[in-house]
């Protein structure tokens, strides 16, 4: 990518695309299209044609989704399909009709089959039944990866798909009910401490294998893939490396900084037993992620503190 080409962040206030705006800024960037929610309606498909027409970008990170925790997933599961599939419909086709040189689609670990085989590798992808409570966000991002690959083959778009894994970091939702476990768990310790509560209840056995990859890592392999790679399928971005909910809820109270003790709920749903990803791929591409994980949860504890405290 040129440093004066025109770049598109779809998304570029969620924490994945605001980690990307800000790689791109330090990477010298001058001119970086963005537009909020309540300016651009992804959903909208004349608003978007309007936009590509317009603005022609050469480069398209797409980061818009609609997205939140098992509990959002599983109550609003028309929306979840019907937004995401309508945003990247729209964004997809677009780039294609506007000649947009280089499309990145983000997708999400969920993906997967629940019970593929760990870790999970590219090729697992439709070799299974999804996790029911996240399935029609799967789905929509399952369609937006077989999209990407179809406009590839039949009209020769460079168009890439990624899917991270659990990420975390600066401008992370922190919602009590719509948040991912990581960022949720920062809450509680946190509100647990200033109330001095004697527990911290967590849903499930702790017992769940999760991997997590800070947001700004995960936006260093998107620019080094939007460099380097051209190719169908995906790529998997993560560390590689996972622990259980029961040791990440040990990790996130030591760095919190709370006192009192911990008790799982084991009446809650656990979700998929163990997502790791299989990032030989990416390794092979010369890629690694540089942030460990308690150096993560300590960076978004203080970005915590400073918008929620």
């Amino acid at each position: 990518m040129e440093k004066n080409a025109k770049v598109y962040i779809a998304g570029h206030r969620g924490m994945v695309g605001s980690a990307i705006y800000r790689k791109l800024v330090k990477e010298g960037f001058s001119n970086i299209v963005t537009r909020t929610s309540a300016e651009l309606d992804l959903r909208d498909q004349q608003a978007v044609a309007s936009f590509f027409e317009s603005e022609r970008p050469e480069y398209v990170f797409l980061a818009a989704a609609k997205v939140g925790g098992i509990v959002a997933n599983n109550t609003y599961r028309a929306d979840f399909l019907y937004e995401n599939l309508a945003i990247q419909n729209n964004v997809i086709h677009q780039s294609y009709l506007n000649g947009v040189k280089k499309l990145m689609f983000l997708g999400s670990s969920c993906i997967y089959p629940k019970l593929a085989p760990q870790p999970l590798k590219e090729e697992y992808l439709l070799t299974g039944p999804l996790e029911e409570t996240n399935e029609p966000y799967a789905i929509a991002k399952i369609a937006g990866i077989k999209m990407a690959d179809a406009y590839r083959d039949q009209y020769g778009c460079n168009f890439i798909s990624v899917m991270p894994t659990n990420l975390y970091g600066y401008n992370d939702n922190y919602h009590p009910q719509n948040s991912h476990v990581l960022p949720a768990l920062i809450r509680r310790f946190h509100e647990a401490k200033v109330n001095n509560s004697p527990e911290v209840v967590i849903w499930g056995s702790g017992s769940p294998m999760r991997e997590f990859l800070f947001a700004d890592d995960l936006a260093e392999a998107c620019y080094f893939l939007m460099e380097s790679y051209n190719e169908s399928g995906l790529v998997n971005i993560g560390t590689g490396e996972d622990l259980s909910i029961k040791d990440l809820a040990g990790l996130i109270k030591k760095v919190v900084g709370y006192e009192g003790e911990l008790r799982f709920d084991s009446s809650k749903p656990d979700g998929t037993p163990r997502k790791l990803m299989d990032v030989s791929k990416l390794h092979a591409q010369g890629w690694k992620h540089k942030i460990e994980l308690e150096e993560g949860i300590a960076l978004a504890y203080q970005d915590f503190l400073k918008k929620h405290s």
